[in-house]
């Protein structure tokens, strides 16, 4: 729970995606519900929650009390507002969330805003959800596009999203031999099911991939049986968007090579049911099964089996067929990865700790468990966490994705806390490593493996609250054992003697021969992410504002890209500087952009990835060859692929420099 009793309390906060402060000092200084409280709050209700602090400063990152005249007043106008209708769809407050808290003896309010449920969203202001609803994402509360509320308005009258109807189809439409299979293994599982005496069409009615709404007549084949047992050509029909996509990949790291991959093709059904038994065996082909006997037999199906298979059961039967992202199933060396469409219907944490359910395609569901595939009652997330802490491996990440809305799970095959990690940090830190929380030594622990860490990263590697992680790195900061770059949201922490890479020192030698790095790009004060592949040297290369050791070596290479020892790539940073081939080359992959003022975002994606692939390419130069604003770039783009893995920045200490550089991770 958010908690704040001192002024030390408030200085050791930032303002992240789940807190912000408001002054809300009206027009007259006595206190009022700020206008902007509003989309604040419609956002954090449809998104993840959050705290607002009302009659809080902040400026440049550091928060102080202005405090309310009469807090009385502004919580009252504050229910006033959320008990009507026509300013607010839904009041989620109780008076319990709203806390009167004395600081400084100023006093301020701490208004704590739950997640919406499912029924409640989506949670939108001035009577009119188009337009007016709101989503919190890293850099503040955006509008939610027309799509994004009528998915929303979807989940919220849809129960179970499979059981729609499908006007047109029939039993033709399913392939029959995935039928066959699945009764077989039905009678495999229960021999003797009253199911199985049922013809094909009695039998897809039992299992509701047939049935009659009683209420209007209707009877039909359902999208739950369409997906399961359906043929390749009626399901793209059905769901346009629907994809399915499997990929083995070589290495431990975000590309887009591999080296096995499965999506229909035509050259099978390309329904769930095949799907799930092809994808299965691939996934655990090459899984070491530890020896063990049970009753004199041996035993192959280990915890991490069982985890696999109820996470590959649940990202096909929660997905959002109508969504625009594919499922896709990652396996690489060092972990494994689930991808649906669809945000969760629960909120994480319940999730996480299981005992509630609320499946978005139930029909699905109880296809897979008919057959002994998948959990009952919300019991299938904590099997998962089981199954991996049986190997003392790291935490599952389960996270969502808002833009495009998403639901991804990573198993990663990875030791929290590598022994190597530990010996090292206690032979730089002493006792004072032991004496650090659990939660501080996974802190430093991840900052000596990655070369630099922030809150997001923290947050997606453990399951601790967002207030006790702020908590941590700001103690950690003060004893020393933590140094850090940057303010706010764009702040970062590295080990002492691990500084990484900074523009002034890739850049001085450069400037010291009159080097011109041309036109800069804006510097926005947006907040961002950091790539966990950052790279880092040792303190006595990095001396800050200084030239580092070799840099009047710095030198260009035969295509006019800028050179330095303190890199592993070189840098574009001016474009008159490129070979006319070059400098050709990147135009041609930055084409699109420059001929399309609209494209879709993942297009666009892509087109950036290309261009910056092999290479560090500065922002301003990329906002020239893509023919865009920088600030806009950076923040509706490259945040993004950062977050994701899928591209890395040159500085990562300092995210919003001006000279800040991009190269594709798949690069590496």
């Amino acid at each position: 729970m958010f908690d704040v009793h001192t002024l030390d309390d408030l200085q050791l906060l930032r303002e992240t995606v789940e807190l912000e402060c408001k002054l809300a000092q009206g027009q007259d200084g006595k206190g009022e519900v700020p206008k902007d409280f509003w989309p604040t709050y419609s956002a954090m209700a449809n998104a993840h929650g959050g705290v607002v602090l009302l009659g809080v400063r902040e400026k440049e990152g550091e928060f102080s009390i202005a405090g309310l005249v009469n807090p009385e007043k502004v919580r009252g106008d504050l229910f006033n507002n959320l008990n009507n209708r026509a300013k607010v769809s839904a009041n989620l407050l109780s008076d319990a969330d709203v806390q009167e808290v004395t600081l400084d003896g100023k006093a301020i309010l701490v208004v704590h805003i739950p997640p919406a449920v499912r029924k409640q969203k989506p949670v939108f202001l001035n009577g009119q959800p188009l337009g007016n609803t709101y989503r919190r994402l890293n850099d503040g509360d955006r509008h939610c596009d027309e799509e994004a509320v009528k998915r929303m308005l979807a989940e919220q009258v849809e129960d179970e999203r499979d059981a729609r109807i499908l006007v047109g189809f029939d039993a033709k439409d399913i392939d029959t031999e995935s039928l066959r299979i699945y009764r077989q293994m039905l009678k495999d599982e229960k021999p003797g099911h009253p199911y199985l005496e049922q013809d094909d069409f009695e039998f897809l009615k039992s299992l509701r991939g047939w049935r009659r709404d009683r209420q209007t007549g209707e009877s039909g084949l359902t999208l739950g049986g369409l997906l399961m047992f359906g043929n390749w050509s009626a399901i793209q029909e059905a769901v346009p968007h629907y994809f399915l996509d499997y990929q083995e990949r070589p290495e431990a790291k975000t590309e887009l090579r591999w080296v096995d991959r499965l999506v229909p093709d035509g050259t099978w059904t390309g329904n769930l049911f095949e799907f799930y038994r092809r994808v299965y065996r691939k996934l655990i082909a090459d899984l070491k099964v530890p020896f063990a006997l049970k009753d004199g037999q041996r035993q192959d199906d280990t915890p991490v089996h069982q985890a696999l298979r109820e996470a590959l059961v649940n990202t096909l039967v929660h997905a959002d067929y109508t969504g625009r992202v594919s499922v896709l199933v990652v396996k690489r060396p060092d972990m494994f990865g689930f991808r649906n469409p669809g945000g969760l219907r629960l909120p994480l944490e319940q999730v996480i700790r299981g005992g509630e359910s609320d499946c978005r395609n139930r029909i699905l569901h109880q296809m897979f468990l008919l057959i002994g595939l998948g959990e009952r009652g919300g019991s299938g997330m904590p099997k998962i966490y089981s199954g991996w802490q049986s190997r003392h491996w790291r935490q599952p990440l389960l996270r969502e994705k808002d833009v495009p809305e998403q639901t991804l799970l990573e198993l990663h095959m990875l030791d929290l806390l590598p022994a190597p990690v530990l010996s090292e940090l206690r032979t730089r830190l002493g006792e004072r490593f032991d004496d650090a929380s659990a939660l501080e030594r996974m802190i430093l622990s991840t900052a000596a493996i990655e070369g630099v860490v922030n809150h997001s990263r923290m947050a997606e590697i453990c399951s601790d609250h967002p207030h006790d992680l702020s908590m941590a790195l700001a103690r950690l900061e003060k004893e020393g054992l933590l140094l850090s770059q940057g303010q706010s949201r764009g702040k970062v922490y590295h080990l002492p003697g691990a500084t990484p890479v900074s523009p002034e020192q890739v850049f001085a030698a450069a400037a010291s021969f009159g080097y011109n790095a041309g036109s800069s790009g804006g510097n926005a004060d947006s907040s961002v992410h950091i790539d966990d592949s950052s790279v880092h040297i040792p303190q006595d290369q990095a001396v800050e504002g200084a030239a580092p050791a070799g840099a009047t070596k710095l030198q260009r290479d035969a295509s006019g890209c800028l050179l330095s020892p303190l890199l592993d790539a070189p840098i574009v940073d001016n474009l008159a500087e490129l070979t006319s081939e070059v400098r050709l080359e990147l135009e041609i992959r930055a084409a699109l952009p420059r001929e399309r003022r609209r494209l879709d975002p993942e297009a666009m994606s892509r087109v950036i990835l290309s261009v910056c692939e092999g290479r560090y390419i500065r922002l301003s130069v990329l906002a020239e060859l893509l023919d865009r604003n920088p600030d806009s770039l950076r923040r509706n783009y490259l945040d993004t692929l950062v977050k994701d893995h899928r591209i890395r920045r040159a500085f990562p200490g300092t995210p919003t420099h001006e000279m800040q550089s991009y190269r594709a991770a798949e690069s590496e």
